[in-house]
């Protein structure tokens, strides 16, 4: 019998190796023939001993091939540095540039190498050696998240324990609601779409804007219950449709929204012109309306504007793919100065934030809600999980020049991103549960749960004579 009772949202994962040959992280260097003298000097030390003389000095199999080191497996290679230790007369191990050079200054490589595990696998990076990299510094790295709220060892959403949430609502949500005497809601009530994964896709660069990556994109979207956003012309151009899409319409084209082939749970506007708005509610009064702006100069005051003016209650404000505003100030800061503002004017509640640019890794997903986003929505993340590169720098969204691999498919491609997206829901789960909190919700705007860096190091050290100069 079929079971329509509750379903415990779930990401299915599957292996999905790399179709383009990555570069290996180290590089391996043997020098052949000191390798043969010595081979034919450990024959001659012991010649009964087959046993001794073929051992491989590398537990992963570096040296596994039948020629041995002759030929040496680099993509095996983690830098153990055990053959070198043991034999440096004839092999060295070197850091590969090529590996070095994946992505661009803010995507760095150490980001990529995360994303591209998290795509093939769905599981999380975890090195068994612990954290060895720094533990602060710009941007997201300067935000750490507190861990000294656990109240329950065995709140652990990934492993079934206990529920946790990561249900987010994206709609208009009334201050107050108001009751007749037969107990039933008069006026405004909340009007709300609620998705289970607390991540959107934003549109793709347009370098990369093809019928084949909305096709990936918008069936990801479609299976994991989420929402993705794609320009109006790309959905007639490609004959796209499913109410898992949200149109982008702008001045010039809003007049496409009369030949969509399904009605969108939410439609996005680029700018705040009135007579786009009047259009857009009145041909599609069921859908939300969103507005999409720029972190630009005093963007607090135009949000608040659009609130009063013209009672819109979703907002999806964008950086740059480095995450800096137009100011040249990072998205950390100004997640929080749009959040503030609306907790000022007493509204907070009432709106539903958004935000894209700068959020590369699983950790800037809960790190940009505790800052006081409802949900972000990537752009580059999901391109480097398809195994896309970047030539040059790539932070603007018009001229950023990104290339997909010639063999990518549909199906390849949704369950890269499929097995991202669990992996990203496991590490929020795991932040939730340290945190103890048993729902997304609940981290929105709660700087409390958090530290930033200059702060503690302008509280440790202000007092030292030099400090800051």
């Amino acid at each position: 019998m079929q079971n329509n009772g509750y379903q415990r949202y779930h990401i299915e994962t599957k292996t999905a190796v790399d179709i383009v040959r990555r570069p290996s992280r180290f590089r391996v260097r043997v020098s052949k023939h000191r390798l043969i003298l010595f081979l034919i000097e450990e024959t001659f030390r012991h010649p009964t001993r087959k046993k001794l003389i073929f051992s491989r000095p590398c537990i992963y199999e570096v040296f596994g091939r039948p020629v041995g080191g002759l030929a040496p497996r680099e993509n095996l290679c983690v830098g153990c540095l055990r053959c070198t230790t043991e034999h440096p007369n004839w092999v060295q191990i070197h850091n590969n540039m090529e590996f070095d050079r994946q992505g661009d200054s803010y995507f760095r490589t150490e980001y990529v190498d995360a994303v591209n595990y998290e795509a093939q696998t769905g599981r999380i990076p975890v090195k068994g050696a612990g954290y060895r990299g720094k533990f602060g510094g710009e941007g997201w790295d300067g935000l750490w998240t507190d861990m000294s709220e656990i109240v329950r060892p065995t709140r652990d959403g990934i492993h079934g324990r206990e529920f946790i949430s990561t249900v987010v609502d994206i709609g208009e949500k009334p201050a107050f609601l108001t009751f007749d005497e037969r107990g039933l809601p008069v006026g405004k009530t909340p009007k709300i779409i609620s998705i289970p994964l607390p991540i959107l896709f934003d549109i793709p660069p347009t370098s990369v804007m093809s019928n084949m990556l909305l096709k990936i994109l918008t069936r990801v979207a479609k299976e994991s219950e989420t929402l993705a956003v794609v320009p109006i012309t790309e959905i007639r151009k490609f004959g796209l449709g499913g109410s898992h899409i949200v149109p982008l319409v702008t001045p010039e084209d809003f007049e496409m929204l009369l030949n969509l082939p399904f009605e969108p749970k939410m439609i996005e506007m680029s700018g705040g012109d009135d007579m786009l708005l009047a259009h857009i509610r009145s041909w599609f009064p069921a859908s939300l309306v969103c507005l999409r702006t720029a972190f630009e100069k005093q963007f607090q005051k135009k949000l608040l504007h659009y609130y009063t003016e013209s009672a819109i209650r979703i907002f999806h404000i964008v950086a740059n793919y480095h995450g800096k505003g137009s100011n040249g100030e990072f998205v950390l800061e100004l997640i929080r100065q749009a959040h503030l503002a609306f907790v000022e004017a007493g509204c907070r509640d009432e709106v539903t934030l958004l935000g894209s640019g700068g959020i590369i890794a699983a950790e800037h997903v809960p790190k940009a809600i505790i800052c006081g986003l409802d949900a972000p929505a990537l752009d580059t993340a999901p391109l480097i999980a398809l195994q896309a590169k970047f030539l040059g720098e790539c932070a603007e969204r018009e001229t950023s020049r990104i290339y997909l691999p010639k063999k990518l498919n549909i199906e390849w491609g949704n369950q890269r991103l499929m097995n991202m997206l669990a992996s990203w829901r496991d590490q929020i789960l795991e932040m939730l549960g340290a945190m103890g909190l048993r729902e997304v919700r609940r981290l929105r705007g709660e700087m409390g749960r958090a530290m930033l860096e200059k702060d503690l190091e302008h509280e440790a050290f202000c007092e030292v004579s030099g400090y800051g100069s």
